[in-house]
C-alpha cells in the first residue's frame, strides 16, 4: 500500500496534516473523506508519497546520487539542506513502479529470519542484516519501510499488512501476527515451511503440466485449422461430384461452415467471457464463491481443502495460549488460512456459537461444515484432554504428510487426463477422416 498525506483546515482555522495508507488514490480519498466528516475538516490537497531522484554535494566532496521517497520535492530539499548538503538536482522518478519480487526471495527472507530468531537474535537486528544483504530492490525497500514503521512505534501487523502486495497476503498476515503472539520464531518457522512446500507444489505442477498443456494448445490449433480449412476442401469435392456425405462427415462440414462464418464472434465471446470471469473472481463475492466450490472439486479440491485446514491449524497452534484468548486465536487463524469461504464460516458461524450460545470448540467447528471428520475427531480428543494447542500441530503435520504424498497422485492423474483428451481428439479426427474413404462418387454416366 502507498502512503497519502492530506492537508486540511479544521473548524478553528488551523492547518491539519495526516497520513493514510491505501492501495489507490481513490481508496485514499475515500478514507480521508471519512476522516474529514468525523473531525470537520476542509481538505485542501492530497499528496501521494513518491520516489525522487536526487543529486547532492557537501562542500568539496564527490556528488552523491540516490533515490528518496517523499510527498513533495520540497520535502527532499529541506531534508538535505538540514544535513548541510548543496542541492544539485531533484527530480521525480518517471517510472515509479516496482515489480513483485520472486517467490524464492520472499521464501529466503522468511526462512533466514526464522533461523536467526531461533538463535535468539533480536528482530530489529535481523531486519538490519537482511536489508543490507537482500539484492532485490523491491523486497529490500519493503523491509526498510517495515523497519522504519516499527522504529516509529507503529503496530507490527499494520506495518506488515502495508507491504501485502510485496510479501503476499498470507505472508504479510502471518509475519504481522508474529510480533504479537509471543511465539515469533515458531510463526516464522511455520510460515517458511508452508511457503517452501507451496513453492515445491507449484514447481511440480508446472513441470508436470507444461508439456501436456503445450501439446493441448498445439492440438487445439491444429484441430481448428483442420476442421475449418483442410477438411472442407475434401468434403466439398465429393459434394461437387454428387456424392451423399456420411453422417460424421456432414456434421463436421456443418461445424466447419459455422466456425468460418462466426469466427470473430466466437473469438470475441471467448475473450469477453474470459475477462468477465477474471474480473468476477477478483471481486469479494467472486473470491467467496471460488473458495467455496474449489474445495469440493474431485481430486484437486480435496488436496486444497486439507492444505487450508493445515494452515488454519498451524496458525492456531502458534497463537493459541489458553481459554482466555482462544477466540482471537481462532479468528486470526481463520483470516490467515487463505480461503474466504472457510474464513466466513469460522468467523460468522463458529465464533458466534462459542460467544453467544456457549457452545464448545468442536461443536462450533463442526457447525461450519468446512472441517473434515478426521480434524474434528482430533479436536474432540484435544478438547477433552486440554491439549488443543498440541492437537492443532498434530493435525497440521498429519495433513502436511498426506498432501505431500497425494500431490504425486494428483500430478499423475492430471497427466493421465490430458493424455486421455489427446487420445480422444486424435481418435475422433481419425474416424472422421477415415469415413471419407467409404464415399463412393457417382458415375457421370449414371
Amino acid at each position: 500500500m502507498a502512503d497519502f498525506r492530506f492537508e486540511g483546515i479544521n473548524s478553528s482555522g488551523r492547518v491539519v496534516y495526516g497520513i493514510v495508507s491505501a492501495d489507490s488514490y481513490a481508496e485514499a480519498k475515500k478514507k480521508i473523506k471519512y476522516l474529514a466528516s468525523r473531525h470537520r475538516l476542509k481538505i485542501q490537497r492530497i499528496l501521494k508519497r513518491r520516489t525522487f531522484i536526487y543529486k547532492v554535494q557537501r562542500e568539496d566532496e564527490k556528488p552523491i546520487k540516490g533515490e528518496q521517497k517523499a510527498f513533495t520535492k520540497e520535502d527532499v530539499r529541506q531534508a538535505f539542506e538540514k544535513l548541510g548538503y548543496k542541492i544539485i538536482s531533484i527530480q521525480p522518478k518517471i517510472l515509479d513502479f516496482k515489480l513483485k519480487p520472486p517467490t524464492t526471495d520472499i521464501i529466503t527472507f522468511v526462512r533466514v529470519s526464522a533461523d536467526m530468531l531461533k538463535e535468539k537474535l533480536p528482530f530489529n537486528e535481523v531486519l538490519q542484516l537482511l536489508i543490507h544483504d537482500i539484492q532485490n530492490p523491491t523486497l529490500r525497500d519493503a523491509l526498510r519501510e517495515i523497519n522504519n514503521d516499527l522504529r516509529q512505534g507503529k503496530d507490527s501487523e499494520e506495518a506488515f499488512i502495508k507491504q501485502e502486495k510485496v510479501l503476499g497476503r498470507f505472508t504479510a498476515r502471518m509475519l504481522g501476527l508474529a510480533s504479537k503472539s509471543g511465539n515469533m520464531a515458531d510463526i516464522y518457522e511455520s510460515t517458511a515451511k508452508f511457503l517452501e512446500r507451496q513453492a515445491e507444489f507449484r514447481k511440480n505442477m508446472k513441470s508436470a503440466l507444461i508439456m501436456p498443456l503445450f501439446t493441448l494448445i498445439i492440438l487445439f490449433g491444429a484441430v481448428i485449422f483442420y476442421v475449418a480449412y483442410i477438411f472442407p476442401e475434401t468434403a466439398k469435392l465429393f459434394q461437387k461430384l454428387g456424392s451423399e456425405l456420411p453422417p460424421m462427415t456432414a456434421a463436421t462440414l456443418a461445424l466447419s461452415d459455422f466456425l468460418v462464418a462466426n469466427m470473430w464472434k466466437i473469438l470475441g465471446a471467448l475473450v469477453i467471457g474470459f475477462l468477465g470471469i477474471i474480473y468476477f473472481l477478483r471481486t469479494p463475492r467472486g473470491q467467496f464463491l471460488k473458495d467455496k466450490y474449489v474445495i469440493r472439486l474431485p481430486i484437486l479440491g480435496t488436496l486444497i481443502h486439507k492444505t487450508t485446514i493445515e494452515i488454519f491449524c498451524r496458525v492456531l497452534y502458534a497463537l493459541y495460549s489458553g481459554s482466555g484468548e482462544n477466540v482471537d486465536a481462532i479468528r486470526l487463524a481463520a483470516e490467515a488460512c487463505g480461503n474466504k469461504y472457510m474464513e466466513h464460516q469460522i468467523k460468522y458461524v463458529a465464533i458466534p456459537m462459542m460467544l453467544s450460545q456457549g457452545k464448545g470448540l468442536v461443536e462450533s467447528l463442526e457447525a461450519t461444515g468446512v472441517f473434515t471428520k478426521t480434524a474434528l475427531a482430533r479436536f474432540h480428543s484435544g478438547a477433552e484432554t486440554g491439549t488443543v494447542k498440541k492437537t492443532a500441530l498434530q493435525i497440521a503435520n498429519f495433513y502436511e504428510r498426506e498432501t505431500v504424498y497425494k500431490l504425486k497422485n494428483v500430478v499423475e492423474f492430471v497427466q493421465l487426463a490430458v493424455a486421455m483428451i489427446i487420445m480422444v481428439v486424435i481418435t475422433a479426427l481419425t474416424l472422421v477422416s477415415s469415413e471419407t474413404a467409404f464415399i463412393s462418387p457417382k458415375s457421370p454416366y449414371g
